[in-house]
């Protein structure tokens, strides 16, 4: 007895172009695939899909997103959309209206590179807002965030305060409420705790939404981040029964030693060891070999050093881990390359390094040998563009966001969105992929454009081989987990400009029609 899918367009993406008229399903597995008339033939049917000539894929995933994170944004005050300071500002205004006094107000998402009235933030705004509530807003890469006075205070954060691995931003007055990266966790640490029904709820709402942009699963990193390993995993546990989706859970290095009290769980896998070496190019903390070229007196800054980068990637060899390593820089990127060089990952296994924006031939080269998948976000040339050209210069675009030239270079690549810093949605990053336009519809490096399959298969066959599931999961064959994105175009076939419009139709984990637009 099984269930027969059939009716549309049905892509394998074993190889280009190559498609099948029928699957045919048994307990969470493909057994079979061909004509309907030969499965029909062949097996017991009882439950028969028809897809009303939508196109199928294999399942979607996203291989770098911080699922709770993504919950988070959807239920907090949201700035994303925000093109100027003023409507920022107004949008914090309306929430400290309707927010006790006294309590906390945190804001998700708002992008200085989008602002058309100023860039400059500062913590004087914010504080005539208010100042009695406690306000902490998320720049949109999360590796800033811009706090009132009230939160200075309670952190104890003085213009005499320093933290390495951070920026504790200041001007000709003082401290201008701006913190990157390890500077934020002085305020990140008296952050009131979240509860475990919160982190659940944010988990829940995170992953529905996921099925409704057409994913199976996601490689996420959370288990640092609230309150700790266990309760994290907690949150996990409880959701993964209720909800069912393909969570692939990076370990951050700080977090290493809980793994040997736990163990896998149905759609709950534990991954790779996570690192940051440096913070993100939106806020000039990209570690790069060469100087900002709009901040001569800056090259980002190593939240990890180069020693410190070694000396983690030998200890995950030690408890016989992979590492997925967060580089946007390209001396970051440097850094990583040099350490897995010394310390080889397993037999058969496969780092990754994440983002990987800014490269040099060099180091691409280099990268050829190792063991390792690049694990590249393409949306974010929509987001990124043409701020990237004003920081880089247009000596560095060559080997910047260039994902065709690292496919072409034959390095393994997986796509992920960053959610939440980038919109979650897989079919934003495949148009992004393939038509390289910003948000003023303009393309940049049109020769890095992939081909639609080429996008495809960074959230199929790329996301399954970041996580060594290549021979289960990211193609429809003989053997593999029944996990299916519907959508209601063909989007390999349709123009690249037009991708953005295709909707999804059905969500499909292991058989389980967990979104169904198509009733």
């Amino acid at each position: 007895m099984g269930e027969l899918w059939y009716g549309g367009t049905i892509y394998t993406m074993r190889v280009e172009n190559e498609t099948v008229e029928a699957v045919y399903v048994q307990d969470g597995k493909i057994v079979d695939i061909g004509t309907k008339e030969r499965l029909c033939g062949t097996y017991y049917i009882d439950t028969y899909h028809h897809i009303r000539g939508n196109t199928m894929f294999p399942g979607f995933v996203d291989s770098h997103l911080h699922l709770i994170g993504h919950g988070e944004r959807l239920l907090r005050l949201d700035l994303t959309a925000c093109t100027s300071y003023a409507e920022m500002l107004a949008l914090v205004e309306e929430r400290v209206k309707e927010t006790p006094e006294g309590e906390w107000i945190i804001g998700e998402g708002w992008d200085e590179n989008r602002f058309v009235d100023t860039k400059t933030i500062h913590k004087k705004d914010v504080d005539a807002i208010s100042s009695k509530h406690f306000i902490v807003l998320k720049r949109v890469c999360r590796h800033a965030i811009l706090v009132n006075s009230n939160v200075l205070r309670q952190a104890e954060i003085t213009p005499a305060t320093d933290k390495k691995g951070g920026v504790i931003a200041r001007d000709e007055h003082g401290l201008t409420g701006v913190l990157h990266d390890n500077a934020q966790q002085l305020v990140y640490n008296i952050l009131p705790k979240n509860s475990q029904q919160y982190v659940r709820h944010a988990l829940q709402i995170a992953i529905q939404d996921c099925y409704e942009n057409g994913l199976v699963g996601g490689h996420t990193e959370d288990l640092h981040y609230y309150d700790g390993f266990e309760n994290t995993y907690e949150a996990y546990r409880h959701c993964m029964k209720k909800t069912p989706f393909k969570a692939h859970l990076l370990v951050h290095y700080a977090e290493m030693a809980h793994l040997h009290n736990h163990s896998e769980e149905h759609y709950i896998e534990f991954g790779a060891i996570k690192m940051f070496v440096d913070g993100s190019l939106g806020g000039r903390t990209a570690l790069l070999s060469k100087p900002y070229s709009d901040m001569p007196n800056t090259q980002g800054i190593a939240v990890l050093e180069r020693e410190e980068v070694a000396m983690l990637v030998k200890q995950a060899r030690q408890i016989n881990r992979t590492v997925a390593v967060h580089a946007i820089g390209d001396l970051a990127f440097q850094y990583v390359v040099e350490a897995i060089e010394a310390y080889p990952p397993p037999y058969g296994m496969r780092d990754r390094i994440i983002h990987c924006q800014v490269l040099r031939s060099d180091l691409i080269q280099r990268a050829k040998h190792l063991s390792v998948v690049l694990d590249i976000q393409p949306i974010f040339v929509s987001s990124d563009f043409p701020s990237a050209i004003e920081k880089l210069g247009s000596e560095r675009l060559r080997y910047s966001y260039s994902w065709k030239t690292l496919l072409q270079e034959g390095l393994e690549c997986a796509g992920g969105s960053d959610a939440p810093i980038s919109d979650v949605s897989p079919i934003a990053s495949i148009h992004a992929a393939v038509s390289r336009l910003d948000a003023e519809g303009r393309c940049y490096q049109p020769e890095e454009c992939l081909s639609s399959f080429e996008a495809i298969s960074l959230y199929t066959k790329g996301s399954a081989k970041a996580i060594h599931k290549e021979k289960v999961r990211g193609i429809i064959g003989f053997g593999y987990e029944a996990d299916f994105t519907i959508v209601d175009s063909d989007i390999v076939t349709m123009p690249p400009n037009d991708i953005a419009n295709a909707k999804i139709t059905m969500t499909v984990i292991d058989g389980m029609i967990v979104y169904n637009k198509l009733l």
